[in-house]
């Protein structure tokens, strides 16, 4: 932090830094305007910012969320659509934004902070001024088409989420919980009825209200200067003096300024229908009023209490509603940060017809735990996690102290007294002298004791087929009412509303802004070390290298570390399944599912499951299990602990002991299996997962382990695991130790270690207990196995596109969304990587080709490319369209309108092109540990030099328009061409018909099918049982394992 040279506006309420992190956080106040600014001080390339407006609104108007989308669209200084985001790609930066109920956030990412300081006051400006013209209001908000359908982006950004479960649910919920008056009752994103009448003169009128530089906090997270900070707002402050309301004048403050909320008078349960075809499974939501979000101590207890209640399997709720009972596949809790704190608890997987009972059995269980002695030594446990997991979280993410910060603004004093309370975690410590009677007073007070609102959520296949017939009546009535010549000047409106927004920005005046040196981003260095079988890969010369060696004698396994300056070790075990059989790999999800919640046996005592949770919490800060995606190679498992540094060899010891020590027990796993089926129909609504299962599906064989967890491999496979516990479950217990011991050889393992290797203790010498049963010769150690590629996983489709597309309809989409792939590169060293690095970014800009011929013209929220070298394909996305095929066909024209010239080449968007790809290697180590992993990743499983980023940068500011249009012509175009790619489509039911005759149009040979078309067995079958459960799916793998095509180094 600088000393301040020059006079300014701002003054410092105060700077500290907090006793567990070294960030210093600052905030200041504008004298001038009443401005708030809280910089949290922070190492690394990138830098972020909020922007945060407290916004409150009384009605379901959606008038917060329209700003959201206006404020993009052009400022006082700067008036002309996407002006703010193509200056944000030649500045290595990216915007976004958010409305939640009580706030308003934008957001600003960027690579050095030149870029930041140039781009702010520019980015304040269109937030503080922004244009908010009628035409903008038309396109952006809401409008009537030439053919009478509703349209404009916050519209169909809400048509796609009103009826759904949550959304359904949640408002149910706002309703019963908040009375009229106060601002959390309402639907800040707009219900679609208040959005087809909203004017633009109310928006204005809101952002009157709302948007003022005294009602405004900006956050700021990074490396940055805070004298040119204060000078950038200085100067932005003189240059809005004459446009803002008097900073003087008396107003009042959102939220603390309105009526206080009161506690719940009495218990509501009820039922809210939503619209699924599969009725077999609903949901509970369970919502509370707590503590003060200002009242730290209190917030701090709720935290251990909510950890003690649904936490973890061997948290009270958990472990009886999911665990023990089975009526649950999941005990989940949420809290909004409000003067009375929201809490909700979520049960997912619950039987329809057992909703109601559910419910009371929730209550039963608390009300229980209150009659009888709390278990004080797990509930410790639970405290003491709670103060290891927020101290690793800051030393993890850049921006942990984001969500403190922007509570603060909003429910906080002014004179930053609450603010102060992030100084410390004393807070926790002084709850260490709490006692089972005041633990269990906060318990019945906020919970078994409270009023309460419970919301059944029971799927409706009839309200499906209602809310489609009531819409086509509307529409019908709509297009009757405006007739012909209402039609037209509905169309005429529209085109104008276009042509004014798409004014060309002039050159000069993005010109202005340079793009800053790649030399002002300071990129984080890391350092490696190696024993064992990884000295292959190179031996490092540093002083790392030199403490892993003093402890590495005869040390037959493959470590790498990764150095970084660290509390704690992030300790990781990838595993090859190039050995596991291929039967054997539709167990994976089983197996993951079950590794950290089985008996274990210890010596000759055996320990419960529950017990091997509660010793998991209290050792580590973290644990998982999933695909090695993370560490390069989506075609491995990977087990990672999160430690203290001094729990380094702990960590070591629980990996060799679930890996080895586990028992399969059968009434376990009828419980863990039950659950990942009780799963199966909520995913089933998703139509972004189920487009990647289907892509997964198809493209994928047998072989790879992303086709073997899939969802739609999980539906068949698992339900005749099901079959099998119940008839044979000593022959799964046998396939799972066949499994096992496939998996669990040595030749198999390679260890990644990320921690500060100047505090752990026998960085190496400690995996001697790991290997201690395996026999191995340190001499003669088995060769390593192979990794496995994903390109040696694809199936014909796969290696070959151009077979038939696909057409999925799905009852629970209101829209599409779609999928084109085509081969691509499979190297990063290919000559012709950098121009398709460079193509695809200039596609892909906001404001960019794609931008405005797909989502400008309302055809899709969002469309973009990528490329995927581990699995050789180039992907076309479409997000949420009202016909993918439209939004395809726009992609390729604007394709193709650039390969024959008929488009010219901005040259500023292209420097704005190398931007983004530098934003991207930032992005790969935006922390110390993201660089960390990147280092690994680039260095040892791909194989490059350490130069990689600087050369392949080098060789991108080269790439001329010429050698851009060929790859668009020879790479990307194979994506439009029928012959060289596939397209997957999951739409609504009502859409698949034209969406079948536009892909034939395209030459495209389409095939409609059901979900259960794309399943299989893998030689499984479940018998003939008839239990009434839907043979479906559940959204594991697509959370994982999102074949996107992204790369990311992270």
């Amino acid at each position: 932090m600088g000393s301040f040279g020059k006079s300014t506006h701002f003054t410092t309420i105060q700077s500290f830094v907090p006793d567990f992190c070294p960030n210093r956080i600052t905030q200041y106040e504008s004298k001038r305007t009443g401005m708030r600014v809280v910089v949290v001080d922070g190492e690394g390339p990138k830098l972020h910012g909020y922007f945060v407006l407290a916004t409150e609104i009384h009605d379901d108007s959606g008038a917060p969320h329209t700003l959201e989308h206006l404020c993009f669209m052009g400022s006082r200084s700067y008036q002309y659509k996407g002006f703010l985001d193509k200056l944000a790609t030649r500045a290595y930066s990216g915007t976004n934004a958010w409305t939640a109920t009580d706030h308003t956030a934008y957001t600003l990412e960027t690579a050095g902070w030149a870029g930041f300081r140039q781009i702010l006051p520019v980015y304040l400006e269109h937030v503080i001024l922004p244009t908010i013209t009628d035409a903008a209001c038309l396109t952006e908000v809401h409008h009537i088409d030439g053919e009478g359908l509703d349209a404009g982006v916050v519209y169909s950004e809400m048509q796609g989420v009103q009826n759904t479960a949550q959304e359904l649910i949640d408002l149910k919920t706002k309703r019963l919980v908040y009375p009229k008056g106060s601002g959390f009752r309402y639907e800040t994103g707009g219900m679609m009825e208040q959005l087809r009448v909203l004017t633009a003169e109310r928006i204005r009128q809101f952002h009157r209200d709302m948007y003022q530089p005294k009602n405004l906090c900006v956050i700021l997270f990074g490396e940055l200067n805070h004298d040119e900070l204060l000078e950038t707002l200085d100067e932005f402050e003189e240059s809005i003096a004459d446009s803002i309301p008097d900073p003087a004048a008396p107003a009042r403050r959102p939220w603390i300024d309105s009526e206080e909320t009161k506690f719940l008078e009495k218990t509501i349960v009820e039922t809210v229908e939503f619209p699924d075809e599969d009725e077999s499974m609903g949901q509970i939501d369970i919502h509370f009023l707590g503590p003060d979000c200002a009242k730290a101590i209190e917030i701090c207890e709720l935290n251990v209490v909510l950890l003690y209640l649904a936490g973890s399997s061997a948290a009270l709720l958990e472990n009886i509603l999911v665990e023990k009972e089975q009526l649950a596949s999941g005990v989940y809790y949420q809290i909004n940060s409000r003067p009375k704190t929201e809490v909700t608890f979520s049960l997912s997987g619950v039987k329809t017809g057992k909703l109601q009972e559910v419910e009371s059995r929730f209550f039963e269980i608390l009300k229980s735990a209150m009659e009888k002695p709390l278990d004080m030594p797990f509930l410790r446990d639970c405290l003491d996690r709670q103060i290891r997991t927020t101290k690793y979280q800051f030393d993890t993410s850049a921006t942990a102290f984001a969500d403190d910060v922007i509570v603060d603004y909003l429910f906080g004093k002014r004179d930053g007294s609450t603010l102060e309370d992030l100084k410390t975690l004393n807070d926790y410590e002084k709850l260490k002298a709490r006692d089972e009677s005041q633990w269990k007073k906060f318990i019945q007070k906020y919970f078994s004791d409270a009023q309460h609102v419970s919301i059944l959520g029971k799927p409706s296949a009839s309200l499906s087929e209602k809310l489609k017939q009531d819409e086509a009546k509307r529409i019908e009535e709509q297009v009757k009412e405006l007739g012909p010549e209402g039609l037209e000047k509905c169309a005429k409106k529209l085109q104008e509303a276009k042509v004014e927004n798409d004014r060309e920005i002039p050159s000069s005046m993005l010109a202005k802004f340079e793009v800053p040196p790649v030399e002002s981003i300071h990129f984080i260095n890391t350092s490696s070390a190696r024993a064992g079988p990884a000295l292959k890969v190179g031996r490092p010369s540093n002083r790392y290298q030199s403490i892993v060696e003093k402890d590495a004698k005869d040390m037959p396994l493959f470590i790498n570390f990764e150095h970084i300056p660290s509390n704690f070790a992030r300790v990781n075990l990838m595993i090859s399944t190039q050995q596991l059989p291929v039967e054997l790999r539709p167990l994976i999800p089983l197996y993951l599912e079950s590794f950290f919640s089985l008996p274990i046996k210890r010596g000759d005592k055996t320990v419960d499951f529950e017990q091997v949770v509660i010793e998991l919490e209290r050792d580590t800060v973290g644990y998982d299990i999933d695909s090695a995606s993370g560490l390069g190679n989506v075609e491995c498992l990977r087990i990672q602990f999160q430690v203290e540094i001094e729990k380094y060899d702990v960590a070591i010891r629980w990996i060799k002991e679930l890996l080895w020590a586990s028992i399969f027990d059968e009434e376990r796993l009828k419980a863990i299996n039950s659950r990942l089926l009780a799963d199966i129909p909520d995913s089933k609504r998703n139509g972004e997962n189920m487009l990647t299962a289907c892509h997964l599906m198809l493209h994928l064989a047998p072989e790879s382990i992303s086709r073997a967890r899939c969802t739609l491999t999980k539906a068949l496979y698992l339900k005749g695991i099901k079959h099998l516990l119940k008839t044979d479950p000593s022959q799964v217990v046998s396939q799972l130790e066949k499994f096992r011991k496939s998996l669990c050889s040595f030749p198999n393992f390679r260890v990644i270690v990320v921690t500060d290797l100047e505090k752990v203790q026998n960085p190496v010498s400690a995996w001697q207990e790991f290997i201690s049963d395996l026999n191995i010769d340190p001499s003669n150690p088995p060769a390593l196995a192979s990794l496995g590629k994903r390109l040696d996983r694809l199936s014909p489709a796969g290696l070959h596109p151009g077979q038939p597309s696909y057409i999925v309809p799905m009852a629970t989409l209101d829209s599409s969304y779609g999928l084109a792939s085509a081969r691509g590169p499979t190297s990063y060293d290919d000559p012709s990587l950098p121009a398709l690095m460079i193509a695809m970014a200039y596609m892909n800009a906001v404001e960019g080709p794609l931008w405005v011929a797909v989502r400008g013209t309302g055809l899709a929220y969002g469309t973009s490319m990528a490329y995927d070298i581990e699995s050789g394909f180039i992907h076309l996305d479409v997000y949420r369209s009202p016909d993918a095929y439209k939004a395809i066909l726009a992609s390729r024209d604007i394709v193709q309108g650039h390969i024959d010239g008929t488009v010219p080449f901005d040259p500023l968007m292209l420097e704005g092109a190398v931007s983004s790809i530098v934003v991207t290697f930032a992005n790969a180590q935006a922390t110390l540990p993201a660089a960390a992993t990147s280092n690994f990743v680039r260095t040892v499983m791909r194989e490059l030099p350490e130069d990689y980023m600087q050369v392949m940068l080098k060789k991108v500011k080269e790439v001329d328009v010429e050698a851009i249009k060929q790859s668009l012509r020879d790479v990307v175009f194979d994506l439009f061409r029928p012959e060289k790619s596939d397209v997957v489509v999951t739409c609504a039911p009502g859409l698949t018909e034209q969406v079948k005759i536009g892909l034939e149009s395209m030459s495209y040979k389409p095939e409609i099918h059901e979900l259960s078309w794309f399943q299989d067995d893998y030689g499984l079958k479940a018998g003939n049982e008839e239990d009434g459960e839907d043979d479906e799916d559940d959204d594991d793998e697509e959370g994982d394992d999102d074949d996107s095509g992204e790369e990311d180094e992270d």
